[in-house]
């Protein structure tokens, strides 16, 4: 277990580096600027980290750890019998759980304004959702890959979601219909030829 020293001196770096985001692009952010808001020397900055690019995988580290602990939960509560359907809208249930409720973080994603931190963010999905289409290929009959899958599922539910943000739809409202649109998707055998 983490000293409790480290963990609030990590905690204090994050949440600089996520209160800076609403002020400057990521890139223009140093590590003088972040440590002198942050009231943190930068030889402790660089006891934890080696860069700024190590502070953000660690944030996103830490949300998908409770994008973990969440899909664990949900599955434990809905979905005894590991119908690949339901797993997938658990899945994406939690990623729009973190999503929404990291929004101060999440919102500073966005391609033009963060390349990196969007970038970093998409891989994170790709990489959870990649891992599950090959954990449920075994129940499932995929006509595609699941690399192909998933850029399909990530890119296509990313426009989605972005797009229903943009006209005002609300947070559940968004969560509602991003679901249903998945689940007629899985549904369809568009991706999927037939259960195991």
């Amino acid at each position: 277990m983490e000293d409790k020293r480290i963990t609030r001196t990590k905690r204090v770096l994050k949440q600089t580096m996520i209160k800076m985001l609403a002020d400057s692009p990521f890139e223009q952010i140093s590590i003088k600027q972040l440590c002198e808001i942050a009231g943190i020397s930068r030889v402790t900055f660089y006891t934890h980290y080696n860069d700024k690019y190590d502070l953000a995988e660690d944030i996103f580290s830490d949300m998908q750890e409770k994008g973990r602990i969440e899909f664990s939960r949900l599955q434990g509560s809905n979905n005894s019998e590991s119908d690949p359907i339901v797993t997938y809208c658990n899945l994406l249930d939690c990623v729009l759980t973190i999503y929404y409720s990291n929004y101060e973080f999440f919102r500073h994603t966005l391609p033009d304004k963060n390349p990196y931190l969007s970038f970093s963010f998409y891989n994170y999905v790709m990489s959870i959702v990649e891992s599950l289409t090959e954990k449920v290929s075994k129940s499932i009959k995929p006509k595609y890959s699941p690399r192909k899958i998933t850029g399909f599922l990530c890119y296509g539910l990313c426009g989605f979601v972005n797009e229903s943000r943009a006209s005002g739809c609300s947070i559940e409202s968004i969560r509602k219909e991003t679901k249903e649109v998945l689940r007629g998707i899985l549904e369809s055998g568009i991706l999927i030829n037939n259960r195991a």
